[in-house]
């Protein structure tokens, strides 16, 4: 049991669940009900129909990566060493098929097309990103990072519908710190930044990642961005990538005019660790060096998709 676990990437599913209920609080007082709201069962299928997903996509790409694993994390392989390859397969897709069954049940009751088309599109992608577009160039890296950005929009849009069925009780209390956006395109709006900023960020982590992975995939034949271009020329892609994410960061103020500049914390740390990444990267050589960029990236990632938890806590306490 503890090698499926392992197999799903624990850590990543509790980052996305984290990211999924700390922006469903953020609006949840404001736009939903009893009904409706983060302690609804409905919300709670969307979460884990999304989990769901994203565990059977890890599942999948570690299944696909066997031989390129063995050369770039012999310690860390699953299949094959602790779980069978039939296994895996046979998982995965059950975990897909409940997920879409979820997102079938949801559509329905919620009276929208969009999650069945989400959750099928995103089965789709994973499996293809993890057969095929993963060793190709830059491609798969920007489809896992439009993925990831996918978890944002899904509660921006499940709020979005709360809205539009008329469980509206005013946005006042959700507004802040914002000045504007005083209607429900706030809800999308926000939504979108959100997802924005994490497609920025998982884009460089997924091409870090295949700095890292150079080795195996090249066994592979991969044409992945470090394969193709180099390394030297990969990094500075990446340096590239994070300097518009730090950029766009007093640009998000400016342009929603925050009240208060206590609330862009959050982001400054994500800057921050953003600054810290590229620095390291001019610098490194060693797998190692990839790893602690790699983390300060994830770390940077969770600051920014958890700001609007710290918004709404300051709305409370302060």
């Amino acid at each position: 049991m503890i090698h499926f676990i392992r197999l799903t990437r624990p850590l990543n599913l509790l980052v996305i669940a984290l990211t999924m209920y700390g922006l469903g609080w953020y609006f949840d007082d404001s736009v939903a009900t009893q009904n409706t709201g983060i302690s609804s069962i409905y919300f709670f299928l969307l979460v884990f129909s999304t989990l769901l997903i994203a565990a059977a996509g890890n599942i999948i790409n570690d299944y696909f990566d066997v031989r390129a694993d063995r050369v770039n994390k012999p310690k860390q392989l699953i299949i094959d060493v602790h779980i069978k390859r039939r296994v895996a397969i046979v998982t995965h897709w059950a975990l897909n098929i409940l997920a879409f069954s979820i997102a079938v049940f949801l559509s329905w009751k919620l009276e929208t097309f969009w999650y069945v088309f989400i959750h099928l599109l995103s089965i789709y992608l994973l499996w293809y990103y993890s057969s095929y577009f993963k060793r190709k160039f830059l491609i798969g890296n920007i489809f896992i990072a439009g993925l990831t950005a996918m978890v944002p929009i899904l509660v921006g849009l499940y709020f979005f519908q709360c809205y539009q069925i008329g469980n509206t009780r005013g946005f006042a209390q959700y507004n802040y710190p914002f000045e504007q956006f005083k209607n429900v395109s706030f809800i999308l709006s926000l939504s979108f930044i959100l997802a924005a900023f994490a497609f920025l960020f998982n884009l460089a982590r997924e091409i870090i990642k295949d700095i890292e992975d150079i080795n195996g995939d090249k066994i592979l034949k991969a044409k992945t961005v470090p394969i193709v271009l180099g390394v030297d020329k990969t990094k500075v892609i990446v340096e590239a990538i994070l300097g518009m994410a730090i950029l766009a960061i007093p640009l998000l103020s400016a342009q929603l005019k925050f009240l208060d500049k206590i609330v862009l914390l959050p982001f400054g740390c994500a800057a921050l660790l953003a600054l810290i990444s590229i620095a390291l990267l001019f610098r490194a050589k060693e797998k190692a060096s990839y790893k602690l960029i790699n983390t300060c990236l994830k770390l940077a990632m969770v600051f920014g998709l958890l700001s609007p938890v710290f918004w709404k806590l300051i709305s409370i306490y302060a």
